[in-house]
């Protein structure tokens, strides 16, 4: 008996397998066109060494001890941080429960039921009442043979790399804002150092005007002139201070940290030891966690495609239930009362109202757009590089040129001054080169802040800071 029924079990053992070697997932392959070339970067400063300034640590990169401290407590308590901490732990409680999903499920089943029977139904003349007493455990188990367990898994483990990455595309970002935030700052201080200068410059240059006009030398207009200049000044300061007051704020918000005040170094202090390496273009955004993510993002959608493509199929599942089941408590426990029910078989919708099909062009939709979410974050990061490339040696070019220039109207102003107590020079030439000094002096301290900021929108652009 047992051995005839042998080739039952065998050919019901080999429908899985056969039906597996007719189908099976497809595997993603990174879009061709995503590969990472130099086209992409538009600049002639690619290097050709595999070393990267992602790879440096912020703590190497950014070496002022007020700034570190304040990116140490930016990572413990920022706000985003923590919430993309969070939304890790939720994607990892599903890819927990998604790696379950090709084991057998176990249901248990305890029950009573009582029914009141009609007398004139076809048990009623012989029961009034009908009592059922029931323990049964069931094990069911689909056979994975259309891949669809299996890439709703690899999807829910794409969905939790992604969230791992935007997790540290966050934490790049963050150090990069603390960092750029803190050199406005340092920069606002050295414009305020030099508005400050300048209004007591000015004041004691009015008092110089004022002597000469008792000479003859200049008019009440140039007294008034030079009074206007230090309001001018003024103004300045005022912006200047609101300024720094506003970035004090930012940088709280940044640190998660209340309102308050920054001790901070200076603008002259700040060095960039580290050598601003690009690494070679295949591998220029490796370290980018946004793009990381968006791949994974795109992987996730792939796979999804898998599993609506797989839903074309019959889902084929075996169930075994076993238990006690009696009519009386009294013989629940008997060996009489023992029951098992084995059920194998495959279930595919007929008229489904078209659900597995839209389901299917829905889910291509959206591979679709990840493909072109991903796409869009390549080319942005690649111009962000370009861009951090090109600016930082422009800030370099321009620092020289404005140093030549306030040098120059250094001297203009040291000379205009001299003539004038001589009476070789008109008052308007001084005012002149006073506000080309100041002018002068506060672009020179932008072009300065431009270059750090460039160095940090290169490393935040390069994927650097999550290591």
């Amino acid at each position: 008996m047992t051995n005839s029924r042998n080739p039952t079990y065998l050919l019901l053992l080999s429908i899985p397998l056969f039906l597996a070697s007719c189908y099976s997932a497809r595997e993603y392959v990174r879009p061709e066109e995503e590969i990472v070339t130099a086209r992409y970067f538009r600049s002639d400063s690619l290097s050709q060494d595999s070393a990267s300034l992602a790879l440096v640590s912020w703590k190497e990169l950014f070496t002022d001890p007020y700034l570190q401290d304040y990116i140490e407590e930016g990572l413990e308590n920022n706000i985003d941080i923590r919430i993309a901490i969070q939304q890790i732990r939720i994607t990892e409680t599903y890819l927990q429960q998604a790696r379950l999903l090709n084991r057998p499920t176990v249901d248990g089943t305890l029950q009573y039921s009582r029914s009141e029977l009609s007398k004139n139904s076809q048990f009623g003349a012989q029961f009034s009442t009908l009592n059922q007493y029931q323990l049964s455990g069931t094990v069911a188990w689909e056979a994975d043979v259309w891949d669809r367990i299996s890439s709703t898994q690899r999807a829910q483990r794409a969905l939790y790399l992604q969230s791992v990455a935007a997790h540290t595309a966050v934490k790049s970002r963050l150090i990069a804002n603390i960092a750029s935030t803190y050199f406005d700052l340092l920069s606002l201080d050295e414009q305020r150092r030099i508005t400050e200068q300048t209004i007591v410059n000015r004041q004691n240059s009015l008092e110089t005007t004022r002597a000469l006009k008792e000479a003859g030398n200049v008019t009440e207009v140039g007294v008034k002139q030079t009074e206007a200049q230090i309001f001018t000044a003024r103004a300045i300061l005022i912006d200047i201070n609101n300024n720094i007051h506003l970035l004090e704020n930012a940088l709280s918000l940044l640190l998660g940290s209340d309102l308050r005040d920054f001790p901070r170094s200076t603008l002259a202090e700040q060095r960039t030891t580290s050598k601003l390496t690009t690494g070679v273009p295949a591998q220029l955004l490796a370290n980018r966690p946004d793009v990381i993510a968006a791949e994974y993002g795109l992987i996730n959608a792939f796979e999804l495609v898998n599993v609506a493509r797989a839903d074309f199929y019959p889902s084929l599942t075996l169930s075994a239930t076993v238990g006690l089941q009696s009519l009386t408590l009294g013989k629940f426990l008997d060996p009489s009362s023992f029951f098992a029910t084995l059920v194998g078989g495959a279930v595919r919708p007929l008229i489904d109202g078209r659900r597995i099909r839209t389901q299917y062009a829905v889910s291509e939709l959206q591979r679709e757009q990840a493909t072109l979410d991903f796409r869009s974050t390549v080319l942005t990061a690649a111009r962000e590089v370009s861009d951090a490339l090109y600016t930082y040696a422009a800030a370099c070019e321009k620092i020289e040129v404005k140093e030549q220039e306030l040098a120059a109207y250094d001297l203009a102003t040291e000379y205009s001054e001299e003539l004038l107590v001589n009476g070789y020079a008109n008052y308007l030439e001084v005012l002149r080169a006073r506000e080309n000094t100041l002018n002068t002096s506060l672009d020179l301290v932008n072009a300065r802040n431009t270059r750090l900021q460039s160095v940090v929108n290169l490393y935040e652009a390069l994927g650097g800071g999550w290591q």
